[in-house]
């Protein structure tokens, strides 16, 4: 004789969607059975098959608050080398316009 578990839903606490060019992130706060508070962001991109349909790929992380701390300060170190090494970041219209076009470009000039 099988016997079903009832598992109540567990509703998120708090849950933000913050929308990134092709990307959506989402911060969701959730709690255990033992009603202790853990965050889980899932990064969602929308992907189109061959057939024309579209999916979503999702990646998900579980972050428990007794790893906050550190986590917080890997994302923060890893924040701060990309802002001081890495190229300032061009839009995408400005990178249009300023590239060469293949008229802007003679053979000539490959030897320079």
């Amino acid at each position: 004789m099988s016997e079903e578990i009832e598992r109540p839903e567990r509703e998120d606490l708090f849950s933000k969607a913050v929308k990134a060019g092709k990307r959506t992130y989402f911060f969701d706060v959730k709690s255990t059975r033992g009603n202790d508070y853990y965050l889980t962001i899932t990064e969602s991109k929308k992907r189109f098959g061959p057939d024309g349909k579209f999916t979503y790929e999702k990646h998900k992380i579980f972050l428990y608050k007794e790893d906050f701390e550190k986590f917080m300060e890997g994302l923060n170190e890893s924040i701060e080398v990309i802002k001081e090494n890495a190229p300032p970041i061009v839009e995408r219209e400005e990178r249009e316009v300023s590239s060469p076009s293949s008229d802007d470009v003679s053979f000539d000039d490959l030897g320079k």
